[in-house]
């Protein structure tokens, strides 16, 4: 048995008893750091530690709260907070009192937040704000089975046999342990590998959300196989901003006590330009969007640095991506990344001029990032590693616990999701549906048996829904959603996020873009445009003083963007090419429910919203 199967197979049962381990073995150690805003308003945050120690009495005495309250070991506790410390202090309380935690992203309205703590059977919610404590209030008589709510910031809240604060909760937890000093020891101990851990309630791109049911097993056995994937070591700092109530941020927190590196947490993502270089972090997960958002940021303040910066940024960006391919390339050959020596001389010229600022900006010591959630434009990533920021794309659904592929550390390849994580299976159907299997995958679907028989098979094989394939060496390419692949009216079959992934590529201005086609006899898209890097060019083209919506119906902007559609058009098959395009009144958003909280596009949402866009371009044509 190899060393990373010891220690995939001896992993305990519960992260409850991962976590008493850490914080036996390093009670001294720094496990977390968040922000603290001046009493003023005035100024930067102060920064702020818990070590392993200190995190534990407040989990401890959070756990012993709830378990005072009455929570019985799998009954549910919902969270609905963004991601700072308290989450996952909370979190963790809540495992430790043996009990399960469903989790609710702060940006859910009243009426799915009901549901998701009704279909769940909460019994307690832990609410971040009056904002969040507000919906629980307007649905109470919804919600019979809810007999409190925690509130973690008290501003504008009245407390009273139904809501208590997070600092009453911990008083009395404190309280209660002090009578009781083996609760937790007592109540962590008696947790089974098989009892609920997390119910994650999938946000979808249609219908209702369902509730993902995820073991204790499935959280032990993740952060056992992230630390034998040797990415991360006890020396790390982690920068942590990803939504904690979706899968990719909640398998952080326990791939973290295993390892037991630092984690620097705070969930405002306006924030995150500002932090990086106060953290100074080696390593941090985000989703496409944050890089594109940077590629786009750097492009767009090239261009208005004038004509001579501009064309040595694209000169830059051009090596960048020669030299990450070529140096790929060799090391896939030959196990080490070398380029011809003229290559080299450029990047390094480059590298003074453009790169070394750009890794300054995410805190001068950032070592990789990992990126998910979904597709990273392959262009994008390889002007990135060329430039020294190495983003390690890596694949995995609510379903599979997060983390079922990720890049290899020095062996990464831009463009694919990498190698299955240690214990992880894969196959490929016939029809090329990615197929997984192992000690990640979920019990089944809450309360529905029949959506759980739709997807997972009686010898654990789960269906992802996503088509892809395999190298001969075994690192994984997803080319599309099984679902998403559009066919035309002459029978072609397009991969419409492989078209949106090289337009964000060529187009420093898109947020997001929209790809239809099926059952016409061209492609279309819906272009939505990103408001800051937009509106800076509109103030260097006489469109100084206009609104977005005014920008983008502007004929010069519409001209702009047609420049860049063109581009795309010059790499794409005949058939893939975007024949017509329309450019949106306002960037799609989760609050209008066009895209996910992890930021995954709603194709029918938005296809519904903007039907009449999308007539409008195929009208005239045989199927109007």
């Amino acid at each position: 048995m190899t060393d990373t199967q010891t220690l995939i197979e001896n992993r305990p049962p519960s992260v409850a008893t991962l976590f008493l381990d850490r914080v036996a073995a390093t009670p001294d150690a720094e496990a977390y750091r968040y922000p603290v805003p001046p009493a003023s308003g005035q100024g930067p945050d102060e920064w702020k530690s818990l070590s392993w120690g200190q995190a534990a009495e407040r989990v401890y005495a959070i756990a012993a709260g709830l378990i005072e309250l009455g929570v019985q070991p799998e009954q549910r506790v919902a969270l609905a907070s963004s991601t700072r410390v308290e989450w996952i202090l909370a979190d963790l309380g809540i495992l430790c009192a043996g009990a399960a935690t469903t989790t609710v992203y702060p940006q859910t309205n009243a009426d799915e937040s009901a549901f998701i703590l009704s279909d769940s059977e909460s019994r307690v919610l832990i609410a971040e704000d009056a904002a969040q404590l507000a919906k629980a209030v307007e649905k109470r008589a919804e919600l019979p089975e809810l007999t409190h709510v925690v509130v973690i910031d008290p501003a504008g809240v009245e407390t009273g046999d139904w809501v208590l604060t997070l600092a009453e909760l911990e008083q009395r937890g404190a309280a209660y342990l002090e009578k009781n000093p083996e609760l937790i020891k007592d109540r962590v101990g008696a947790i089974t590998k098989d009892q609920l851990a997390t119910l994650i309630y999938t946000s979808g791109t249609t219908g209702r959300p369902k509730g993902v049911r995820l073991p204790q097993d499935n959280w032990s056995y993740m952060a056992k196989a992230i630390a034998a994937t040797g990415l991360v070591g006890a020396d790390d700092v982690q920068y942590l901003w990803l939504p904690l109530a979706h899968v990719f941020g909640k398998v952080l927190t326990s791939g973290q006590i295993e390892v037991g590196h630092v984690t620097a947490v705070d969930g405002r993502v306006d924030k995150i330009i500002e932090n990086l270089p106060v953290v100074q972090p080696t390593y941090m997960a985000a989703v496409p969007r944050i890089f594109e958002k940077v590629y786009n940021g750097v492009a767009a303040k090239a261009r208005a640095g004038g004509g001579a910066k501009f064309k040595i940024f694209q000169w830059a960006s051009e090596v960048a991506r020669e030299y990450a391919k070529v140096s790929q390339d060799s090391f896939r050959r030959t196990g080490t990344a070398t380029v011809p020596f003229g290559l080299g001389a450029k990047h390094k010229v480059a590298d003074a001029l453009v790169y070394s600022k750009l890794r300054e900006a995410f805190g001068g010591r950032l070592r990789a990032c990992v990126s998910g959630s979904a597709a990273l434009a392959p262009e994008i990533g390889f002007f990135f590693a060329g430039a020294g920021v190495h983003i390690l794309e890596g694949y995995g659904l609510t379903e599979s616990s997060a983390a079922s592929f990720v890049n290899p550390g020095e062996a990464y390849r831009t463009g694919t999701v990498g190698k299955p994580v240690p214990g992880c299976e894969v196959r490929i159907a016939e029809d090329g549906e990615i197929l997984l299997r192992g000690p990640g995958i979920m019990q089944g679907y809450h309360g529905l048996p029949e959506k759980t028989a739709e997807v997972l098979e009686a010898d654990g094989w789960f269906h992802t829904g996503d088509i892809g394939e395999l190298s001969p060496d075994g690192y994984l390419r997803i080319t599309d959603r099984k679902k998403d692949l559009i066919k035309t009216s002459g029978g072609k079959y397009i991969a419409p996020a492989e078209v949106e992934g090289q337009f964000k590529a060529v187009c420093p201005y898109v947020s997001n873009i929209l790809v239809h086609g099926a059952d016409r006899n061209f492609c279309t898209a819906l272009i939505a445009l990103d408001e800051i890097a937009i509106l800076d060019w509109a103030k260097e083209n006489g469109l100084a003083d206009k609104s977005y919506a005014e920008v983008v119906a502007a004929p010069a902007t519409v001209e702009l963007i047609g420049g860049y559609v063109q581009q795309l058009n010059e790499g794409l098959q005949r058939w893939q090419t975007i024949k017509k395009f329309r450019l949106l009144p306002r960037d799609l958003d989760v609050e209008h429910g066009e895209i996910t909280p992890s930021l995954k596009l709603k194709r029918p949402v938005v296809e519904r919203e903007y039907k009449h866009l999308i007539d409008e371009m195929y009208a005239g044509t045989r199927e109007a």
